[in-house]
């Protein structure tokens, strides 16, 4: 005996230009490391560009290679968390990639040594720094070795994550 079956296939498209903010993802470690490096990296941008401009005067390459540093990751932190909050795919993709191990490592590195150079500079030429600039050079070097910090954390938190662990 045989049946005769009829199969109706119906597809439907819908397209939104709402966008959907990822806020679960600011509840995670990941996330969380990520905006707090986002702000300490703006903190440390603001107090190192006033103060450089603040005088006309000779500045020295350790500042300027700090605020390379800090400007550069705090760029590429934006990026990251602002993926990962406009995306739900993204937040749970990049980090199964080795591209967050690569990027926070070198953000570590960079930024400690940024850090530390500056550190070693400002104690060293002490005198050089006018009208009270000492304390804020010196609290933003502070500042961007707790920022240092945060990006080995994050290292750590992607590597777990690359790995599957």
């Amino acid at each position: 005996m045989s049946h005769t079956v009829t199969v109706t296939r119906t597809t439907t498209t819908t397209t939104t230009s709402a966008i959907i903010i990822n806020s679960g993802y600011l509840k995670s470690w990941p996330g969380l490391l990520k905006l707090a490096e986002l702000i300490l990296g703006i903190v440390t941008v603001g107090i190192v560009s006033y103060y450089v401009n603040k005088y006309i005067r000779l500045v020295y390459s350790p500042e300027i290679f700090f605020l390379l540093m800090a400007v550069t990751f705090l760029v590429g932190t934006f990026l990251l968390l602002t993926s990962c909050l406009i995306s739900i795919s993204t937040a749970s993709i990049i980090s199964k990639t080795i591209y967050e191990v690569v990027y926070h490592g070198f953000a570590f590195i960079l930024v400690l040594a940024a850090s530390l150079t500056l550190v070693t500079e400002i104690n060293h030429k002490r005198q050089n720094y006018y009208g009270g600039d000492y304390e804020p050079y010196f609290a933003a070097a502070i500042i961007g070795l707790v920022n240092a910090a945060l990006y080995l954390l994050s290292t750590i938190f992607a590597l777990r994550s690359y790995r599957g662990l």
